[in-house]
C-alpha cells in the first residue's frame, strides 16, 4: 500500500467499499439486524457534528435532559412500570452496547453485596444465566471480579423451547446455598441470540426475589417488538425486575450504537460507578438536582446517542414503528411458510419474532452413516450449505447450534427488506440444497 502522504495514493472507496459485509442490504439476514434510517443517520451526523461530551449536566445540559425525557417517552411505549421511570423515581440510559448496560448493572449489584457480607467474600458471589445467554453476561462477570467458577450457565431444554425454567434455575441457587455461597445476579433474556428463546420472567424473578437476587432483563433484539401490543406479554414480569436493556441500534431504526437500559434504583448504579474529582466539580451537581451521565456508565466521556433516538422516535411515531416492525415479522412467517411447503425442511424451534431456525431434515441426508449419526451427518451438510448459500454472495445468513443442532438462521430486520427479497432468499436456499443433495 502507498504512503498516504500523497492524497492520489492508497486505497479509495473502489477498494473499501467491496471489502464491506453491507448490513444494510435487503439480502442481509445474519446475526440480528442492524436497522438503519434516513432520520437515524441525520441524527448521528448531527451529534457529532455538535460533538459535545456530555458527561454531566453542566457539560451539556439540553443533551442530559434530552436523554432523560427520550429514556421516558420509550419507557413508556414499552409499558414499563413507572419505577423505571424518571417520573417514577427510576431511570434510563443510554450506553454503548448491551455488553456495557449489564457490567454497569452486575457491578451495582456486587457492590450492593458487598456492603452486606463485606468485601473479603466477594469469591462467594454467583451470577446466574442459561446456556443460552449471551456471552457478554460471561464477560461482565470475569471484569467485575467474580469468579469463574461461580458463573452459572443453566442447562435448558428443546421441551421448554430452551428457555430457563424456574425450576432448573431454583435447583442450581440452592445447590450454591448448601455449598456457601452468595446469589447474586440473574440475567433473563427476551430472544436469545442463538435461537430467540424467551426465559418466563414472572416466575424467574419470583426465584430470584426469594435469595435477594439482583435480575436485569436482556432484551437486546427482541425488546424493539415490546413496544407492540400483541407482544408486550413477553415483558409480564419485568415489574419484579431490577433493571432492563435493549439495544435500540438492532431493530429500532437508530445507527449504532445506542443501548437503552432503565434501573429502579439509579442510585445503586451512582454508588458504584460515580467519581468526584475537583476539575469536575459545579454548583449543579452539588445540588442533586439534576442528572450527571458520568455516573450511570463505565466511562467518563460519552456521545450525544439521544438526538437520533428523539429524531426516530419524532419522525416516524409509534404507529410507523410498530408497523415497521410487524412487517418484519409477517416476511418471517412467509419465509416459515415456504419452509413448510418443502418437505425436506424443517423448523427446529418455534419461531417468536423475525428470526427463523431451520435446516435440511436429516431424513434426507444421504451417505454412509456408520461412522458418524445421522445428526451429525446433518449437522455436517447443513454446515456446507450454509457455506455454499453465503459463498454466492446473494444472500447472507449464519448459524448457531442449539441443543446439539446444527441450524441455519434466518433473521429478517434490514430496513430495506422487502417480501420479494425474502421469495428470492428461499429460492437461494433450494438451488443450493439441491445441487448438494444431488452431489451427496
Amino acid at each position: 500500500m502507498a504512503s498516504p502522504d500523497h492524497q492520489t495514493s492508497g486505497p479509495g472507496g473502489k477498494d473499501i467499499v467491496p471489502g464491506i459485509t453491507h448490513w444494510q442490504s435487503p439480502n442481509y439476514f445474519a446475526y440480528f439486524p442492524a436497522s438503519g434510517s434516513i432520520a437515524g443517520f441525520l441524527g448521528e451526523v448531527l451529534g457529532t457534528g455538535f460533538n459535545i461530551v456530555g458527561f454531566n449536566w453542566m457539560s451539556s445540559p439540553a443533551a442530559t435532559e434530552l436523554e432523560t425525557i427520550v429514556m421516558d417517552w420509550l419507557g413508556k411505549m414499552l409499558e414499563l412500570p413507572s419505577e423505571f421511570l424518571f417520573s417514577g423515581g427510576g431511570g434510563g440510559v443510554l450506553q454503548g452496547t448491551t455488553c456495557e448496560a449489564i457490567l454497569c448493572t452486575l457491578v451495582a449489584a456486587r457492590d450492593q453485596m458487598l456492603k452486606k457480607i463485606g468485601r473479603e467474600n466477594i469469591n462467594k458471589l454467583v451470577v446466574y444465566g442459561s446456556d443460552q445467554t449471551h456471552s457478554a453476561l460471561q464477560k461482565a462477570a470475569q471484569i467485575a471480579g467474580i469468579n469463574p467458577n461461580n458463573f452459572r450457565a443453566v442447562a435448558t431444554t428443546r421441551a421448554h423451547a430452551f428457555g430457563l425454567t424456574a425450576d432448573a434455575l431454583r435447583a442450581t441457587i440452592e445447590s450454591d446455598v448448601e455449598a456457601g455461597l452468595v446469589p447474586l445476579f440473574l440475567c433473563p433474556t427476551i430472544g436469545t441470540t442463538s435461537s430467540t428463546a424467551v426465559d418466563p420472567l414472572g416466575p424467574l424473578c419470583d426465584v430470584a426475589e426469594e435469595y435477594g437476587i439482583w435480575v436485569h432483563v436482556d432484551a437486546a433484539y427482541a425488546g424493539s417488538i415490546c413496544i407492540c401490543p400483541e407482544y408486550r406479554h413477553f415483558l409480564d414480569g419485568i415489574e419484579k425486575a431490577h433493571s432492563f436493556s435493549f439495544n435500540a441500534h438492532k431493530w429500532f431504526l437508530t445507527t449504532l450504537d445506542c443501548c437503552c437500559l432503565w434501573v429502579k434504583d439509579p442510585g445503586a448504579l451512582i454508588k458504584a460507578l460515580s467519581t468526584y474529582p475537583e476539575y469536575l466539580r459545579n454548583k449543579a451537581s452539588e445540588t442533586k438536582q439534576v442528572v450527571d451521565y458520568k455516573d450511570w456508565q463505565i466511562t467518563l466521556s460519552r456521545r450525544f446517542r439521544s438526538l437520533k433516538l428523539w429524531l426516530v422516535i419524532r419522525s416516524y411515531g409509534v404507529a410507523n414503528l410498530r408497523k415497521f416492525l410487524r412487517s418484519h415479522v409477517k416476511m418471517a412467517k412467509n419465509f416459515e411458510g415456504l419452509i413448510g411447503m418443502d418437505k425436506r425442511f424443517e423448523v427446529v424451534v418455534p419461531r417468536n419474532f423475525a428470526t427463523v431456525c431451520f435446516r435440511i431434515s436429516p431424513i434426507e441426508i444421504g451417505g454412509n452413516h456408520q461412522i458418524v449419526t445421522k445428526e451429525d451427518a446433518a449437522n455436517n451438510f447443513n454446515a456446507k450449505l450454509l457455506e455454499s448459500i453465503n459463498e454466492s454472495g446473494k444472500i447472507y445468513m449464519t448459524h448457531a447450534v442449539i441443543g446439539g443442532v446444527y441450524v441455519m438462521r434466518f433473521a429478517v430486520g434490514a430496513s430495506l427488506t422487502e417480501n420479494k427479497h425474502v421469495i428470492w432468499a428461499w429460492k437461494v436456499v433450494q438451488e443450493h440444497a439441491n445441487a448438494l443433495l444431488t452431489s451427496s
